[in-house]
């Protein structure tokens, strides 16, 4: 039974959080399959759209035999209802774009990881007090490696996830390690439009084990 440690150890361990929604249930299934076929344990499903609790739902069902030990997280959490129903829907860890100390707390009562999203110290302050133990960094392509390196003694041993706008680059990637963050989030860089569009699994399949590799030579 996946819980707050173990989530928190899959992406540290795999150092890449791979996100994506797709209105599809079908498609979002095959994403997922073709994700964990290239080695991914751990991503976050975001709730993006209509469907998202209703594929939620789904992925879950049919991904509980086939890939027993992956760790399927739920994003764009902002409010204590969209928790609550994805919670109930058997979210591994809940992702937000937002400090939301209700949904900090709902997390943590589920014992279940709580990753906010922050752009400022004041708010990093606030998801520590909430009890995030791990934070993301969003929109990291505003904030850049150069912010993550400027407050990182401000909050040792405080752990950091970078999303938005990691780009598919060992030098990005690298620089983005370099500055002291644990594993970097990446939706569309990887998870394109065209790939979903076109259903381009194998292409898929490909850039993942790009992306692994990138990230384990950036550490």
């Amino acid at each position: 039974m996946p819980n707050k440690e173990t989530a928190l150890k899959a992406i540290q361990d795999q150092g890449l959080l791979p996100l994506f929604f797709h209105q599809d249930a079908e498609v979002s299934l095959q994403v997922v399959k073709t994700l964990y076929q290239a080695g991914i344990r751990t991503l976050e499903y975001t709730n993006r759209g209509a469907a998202a609790l209703e594929n939620f739902t789904y992925l879950k069902s049919e991904l509980k035999e086939e890939c027993p030990d992956l760790h399927l997280g739920i994003g764009t959490i902002k409010t204590t209802e969209e928790a609550s129903a994805f919670i109930k829907a058997g979210a591994d860890y809940i992702v937000a774009p937002i400090v939301d100390q209700e949904v900090g707390k709902l997390a943590n009562e589920a014992g279940l990881l709580w990753v906010p999203g922050c752009f400022t110290p004041t708010e990093i302050h606030q998801a520590q007090r909430a009890g995030a133990a791990l934070i993301k960094l969003f929109p990291a392509n505003v904030l850049g490696p150069a912010f993550m390196s400027s407050i990182k003694e401000l909050f040792p041993g405080q752990l950091f996830i970078p999303t938005g706008g990691v780009e598919m680059d060992q030098q990005n990637i690298s620089t983005w390690f370099k500055s002291g963050v644990c594993a970097v989030g990446m939706g569309s860089k990887l998870i394109g439009k065209e790939v979903l569009e076109q259903k381009q699994y194998q292409k898929l399949h490909e850039l993942t084990l790009q992306a692994l590799e990138l990230v384990k030579n950036s550490r």
